[in-house]
């Protein structure tokens, strides 16, 4: 009996039992990211994943992947319930999940509509005959090339979750970012190339597992199959390798002084406890510019009023920063207002960065671009004003239409400002550089989640991005993980002095190298030519689709041709 045969005993004489299996196995991706990071478990379950589905096809196959894809998602992004707005948590919770596991559904309909044995004379179909004859039925190259079409399509469609109903995006590559040498290769490919080598490697191991069971006297037949991505692992960490050892040669440093007030998100818009949060970050700050930092930085809305609009604010930071002559950005609301209409009318409001300059001046701002959908916008209202009902606070906030490119002088420094979750898509992130720029700045309020493990998962993600474009990133939170990433993608910094809690209040004084002309000068190539890689892999998903589609009706057309009409004979 078959290592198969067994299973559909097992597992597939009943269909409930068979949909919970697909249903736990999908659970087994949340647990290789944070917190649990058992990051092992991202090379066994997409394979796992596959083989649930692989009994069934259409929709079933469907079915089976969006089952998984709500195990994963339902465990990873438990964090949406903590949100203390009543009835949204649940709604962004059911609605994340479900979006992410139609994802993953259509990844398991594509590798299954892809599968070499429906081009395959005499082969049964999926559901007449078991894997392992169609395994057997199935030429060499074939059966080494489906797992490579897996691990495309499994990229085609982590470029599409991170560009069509952006929640969050949740790369399966950013589960291996302690495995630094592995992941020195996004500067090539962006993090969608680990992804790929992670499908690649464990959809080879299972089909190895099915060459050994269809035929166990053909071990040689398990190894060839994993030999392909095995090989290309190695010259991966090779290339990793090589790269860490072009040790950064920058010798300028800018010391930062990174402020967490740690505010709690259900009264950080209380207007009573406007005077206090302003006391605190007031308190925080005056220690941290007593170490006398280049740069201080305040997080994402630190400012309960809009600066632009209050004079004793201004006032304030005037005062704050004068003595230490410190430059300053901070994170606060802002608004414009047409001329020549109706305020209420023609009022745009924004998410803002501001940089201040030691004097008090207002030396440049930035307005976010990629807002989040229902949070702080709703999706359409503009075009058809009645969706803005269905939000308490209407319509919502503007975009800014462009990047965020702030400099400093004396001491000179060019960086790249992020809001909040813009720093987890790597094509935006990517237009925010340019030739001169030093580092990016993430300003983020990860406080809607206490202390969970969300901070730690938008952390890692966030730290690709670094490693993309071989810039440092430095992140600075309300709540959660204030810390910088270097060009190589390690993290520094991430606890208090002293102290192994991340979510406390308090400052990190961190000294960063600046990239400036050296990233100018040598970009990666992922700096200079985007999603090459990802969107190689949407393009031959399209034409393997295309020519499945085209193949399947003509096997149609000749299929009716041969039948034969209603009363008449054969010749």
């Amino acid at each position: 009996m078959s290592l198969e045969d067994l299973f559909l005993i097992m597992a597939f004489q009943h269909k409930f039992t068979r949909q919970l299996l697909s249903f736990l196995a999908g659970t087994l991706f949340a647990f290789a990211f944070p917190k649990f990071n058992l990051a092992g478990l991202a090379w066994v379950t997409p394979g796992l994943v596959l083989w649930l589905a692989a009994p069934n096809s259409g929709n079933r196959a469907y079915l089976s992947g969006f089952l998984s894809g709500l195990g994963c998602w339902l465990i990873m992004v438990y964090w949406l319930l903590l949100i203390p707005v009543h009835g949204y948590g649940l709604v962004a919770y059911l609605g994340q999940s479900a979006v992410g596991a139609a994802y993953m559904g259509l990844w398991c309909w594509l590798c299954w509509s892809f599968w070499p044995a429906h081009n395959t004379p005499k082969v049964p179909n999926l559901s007449g005959g078991s894997l392992s004859e169609q395994w057997l039925a199935i030429n060499h190259w074939k059966r080494l090339g489906w797992p490579l079409i897996c691990a495309v399509a499994w990229v085609a469609t982590e470029m599409a979750f991170g560009r069509l109903f952006t929640g969050f995006p949740g790369y399966l590559g950013a589960s291996q970012f302690r495995w630094i040498t592995l992941i020195q290769i996004t500067s090539l490919t962006g993090v969608y190339g680990v992804s790929f080598l992670i499908i690649w490697f464990s959809i080879s191991g299972f089909c190895a597992i099915w060459s050994l069971s269809a035929d166990p006297q053909r071990f040689i037949r398990s190894v060839i199959q994993m030999l392909p991505p095995v090989l290309a692992l190695g010259a991966v960490l090779a290339f990793g390798q090589q790269s860490l050892t072009q040790a950064d040669n920058s010798s300028r440093r800018l010391k930062i002084a990174l402020v967490q007030p740690a505010i709690p998100q259900s009264t950080i818009w209380d207007p009573s406890e406007g005077t206090n949060r302003f006391l605190k970050l007031l308190a925080i700050s005056r220690s941290a510019l007593a170490e006398k930092p280049d740069l201080l930085v305040w997080p994402e809305a630190a400012m309960p009023e809009m600066i632009t609009r209050d004079q004793f604010t201004q006032d304030a930071i005037v005062i704050l920063l004068h003595p230490y002559h410190s430059w300053m950005v901070m994170g606060a609301s802002d608004y414009e207002t047409t001329p020549g209409t109706i305020v209420s009318a023609g009022t745009q409001f924004f998410n803002s960065v501001f940089l201040i300059s030691p004097d008090g001046q207002m030396a440049g701002r930035y307005h976010k671009r990629h807002l989040v959908p229902f949070g702080e916008f709703m999706p359409g209202a503009r075009w058809f004003p009645f969706l803005a009902k269905l939000r308490k606070a209407g319509a919502g906030l503007t975009p800014g239409d462009r990047p965020g490119l702030l400099q400093m002088t004396d001491p000179v420094a060019h960086f790249s400002v992020l809001i909040c979750y813009e720093d987890l898509f790597p094509q935006e992130v990517r237009e925010c550089q340019d030739n001169q720029t030093d580092y990016l700045l993430n300003l983020t309020n990860d406080g809607w989640f206490g202390n969970s493990g969300a901070q730690w998962l938008h952390c890692v993600n966030a730290l690709f991005r670094a490693v993309e474009l071989h810039v440092p990133l430095v992140r600075c939170c309300n709540n959660g993980i204030t810390c910088w990433v270097d060009a190589s993608g390690q993290l520094h910094n991430v606890y208090f002095p002293g102290s192994a809690n991340e979510y406390q209040a308090g400052y990190k004084m961190i000294e960063v190298p600046l990239a400036g002309s050296q990233a100018g000068l040598h970009p990666t190539f992922y700096r200079q030519f985007g999603d090459v890689f990802g969107w190689g892999c949407v393009g031959l998903v399209a034409v393997l689709g295309l020519k499945r589609l085209f193949a399947s009706r003509g096997g149609k057309r000749t299929a009716s041709g041969t039948q034969q009409r209603p009363g008449r004979r054969a010749s």
